[in-house]
């Protein structure tokens, strides 16, 4: 038996096939009470010993199709989210490379105990410490209340980033513990977790407190102003009929209710046409998120950290293929929405741009093509390479990478949809259920050994195997069934995007 202790208690492990997983650690005090709103405090100290054995509570979230599909169930919910999970060869003081994963869930739904995120397989093939994090998400976690009413709240929007610090101060104060070096630390998530990663870059708090970061499908482009995060916060007061101390005692199935309302843009004053597709995200408030994370990039906030970015192929196609206000648009419905979405001087060459891109992809350039595809890369691959290209200035070590591994899921309409690389970055992509959205067979199992050697050596070296990305070569590694290295891939796509603002690119 295996019992590490820890600055606050000691955690017993579970092992299987020779890797120790430490479950349901808490690195943060409940957030509940006085503490709902507030920066995480440290954890209370336990004594006696934590199994191990049980992942800790996800945080308050609505039901979501997204969690269905990737093959998860909703674990049960309580505002005493604030765990990790830790899996580890040995707990020998072996100094291996850590690395952190940030779950998404578009800022709103999801866990760390989600089966595909279980980090035994990996942490065996890499030999390294993996560690998985819940943290605050919605109206908990990426609501600014702090103007709406008067400080009495003080939440900037930004508390569920500060979650994800106060992790990572933990896994420096206690990783060594486990086997791990707390001088070699990976951030990696995907979603909203990229999209976090995005943020950490730009986040004073989060200096220093890992030293390579590899944001999957989101980079540094998804966060709210302060007046439309102030908007946010507005809505919130005016539906829950609420002041600061009502909010302080609301019940959390009420405060789920306004979160549900506000998300789907039903709040009368509030559409998602003034508040944004992706209400709840984080903030750039001055104080704990003072610039827009882009520019804090090219400002050098990061400059030692090497960063390894991508996307999928397809990425908007998990969205967009059975909604039928996207599969039934017209050229004149098209263009409409894509001005809700970027200026509409710049409509006319993206269009005419993917028109010719996906008939080189042999693919029928209908408008509900043409959206998801444009959508895909102002969301994901766009601000992706914009951040290395923003790091290159600082840091040679930046890397581009694409996956274009097709899912079996709806009989392939889903392509290479987003979400589809997760199995793969896990080695999880055996369990049971997992071939249903993302493949099975020879090639999978091939694809997901490239994808973790890859994910492991920028873990250990800040290397991932292939060139690095430049402007004059932009090199990027394609994981699929036929892996390989190409320079400038879909360099039509991207050209399109050189004169549009990053204020248009990243929200949803």
């Amino acid at each position: 038996m295996t019992v590490v202790d820890t600055t606050f208690g000691k955690v017993k492990a579970q092992e299987q096939d020779g890797v120790l997983a430490f479950k349901g650690i808490p690195y943060a005090a409940p957030p509940m009470g006085e503490l709902r709103w507030q920066p995480p405090q440290d954890p209370w100290p336990w004594g006696g010993v934590i199994d191990g054995s049980e992942y800790g509570k996800w945080a308050p979230q609505n039901r979501s199709d997204m969690v269905a599909i990737m093959g998860a169930d909703l674990g049960e919910q309580d505002e005493a989210c604030l765990s990790l999970n830790i899996w580890t060869p040995a707990a020998d003081f072996a100094n291996r490379p850590v690395m952190v994963w940030i779950h998404g869930g578009g800022f709103t739904v999801g866990a760390s105990s989600q089966g595909v995120y279980e980090g035994r397989e990996l942490s065996q093939h890499g030999d390294v410490v993996v560690v998985t994090i819940n943290y605050r998400l919605g109206l908990l976690g990426f609501a600014n209340l702090n103007e709406v009413t008067g400080g009495r709240i003080p939440a900037t929007g930004n508390e569920g980033l500060l979650d994800q610090v106060k992790a990572l101060e933990w896994i420096q104060d206690n990783i060594e513990f486990f086997g791990g070096d707390p001088d070699n630390v990976t951030i990696f998530g995907e979603s909203a977790g990229g999209m976090s990663i995005g943020a950490l870059l730009g986040l004073p708090a989060a200096k220093g407190l890992f030293h390579k970061a590899i944001p999957q499908s989101g980079a540094c482009h998804t966060v709210a102003t302060k007046a439309s995060g102030t908007l946010v916060g507005e809505a919130i007061i005016k539906f829950a009929e609420l002041d600061a101390q009502g909010l302080m005692a609301a019940n959390m199935d009420d405060l789920l209710r306004t979160q549900r309302r506000i998300e789907g843009g039903k709040v009368e004053g509030y559409p998602l046409s003034k508040i944004g597709s992706l209400p709840f995200r984080p903030v750039v408030d001055g104080k704990v998120l003072p610039e827009l994370p882009i520019e804090a990039v090219r400002n050098g906030s990061v400059a030692q950290v090497p960063i390894m970015a991508g996307s999928t192929l397809d990425e908007w196609q998990l969205f967009g293929a059975f909604q039928s206000a996207i599969t039934k648009l017209d050229d004149e419905t098209m263009a409409k929405r894509l001005g809700y979405l970027v200026d509409p001087a710049y409509i006319p060459g993206l269009v005419e741009a993917y028109k010719e891109a996906l008939v080189q992809r042999g693919i029928e350039p209908t408008p509900p093509q043409i959206f998801i595809a444009i959508q895909t890369d102002r969301i994901f691959r766009m601000p992706a390479l914009r951040l290395l290209e923003a790091q290159k200035k600082h840091n040679s070590q930046v890397y581009s990478y694409l996956f274009d591994w097709q899912s079996p899921a709806a009989k392939g309409v889903m392509k290479s949809c987003h979400a589809v690389e997760l199995a793969y970055v896990f080695g999880t992509n055996k369990k049971k259920g997992a071939a249903k959205f993302y493949g099975e067979g020879p090639a999978a199992d091939t694809l997901a050994k490239q994808t973790m050697d890859a994910w492991v050596a920028f873990a250990r070296n800040g290397n991932p195997g292939w060139d690095a990305y430049d402007e004059a070569s932009r090199s990027t590694y394609v994981f699929g069934e036929n892996s390989r290295r190409e320079s400038a891939p879909y360099d039509i796509e991207r050209d399109a995007w050189n004169e549009v603002p990053d204020v248009f690119l990243g929200s949803l």
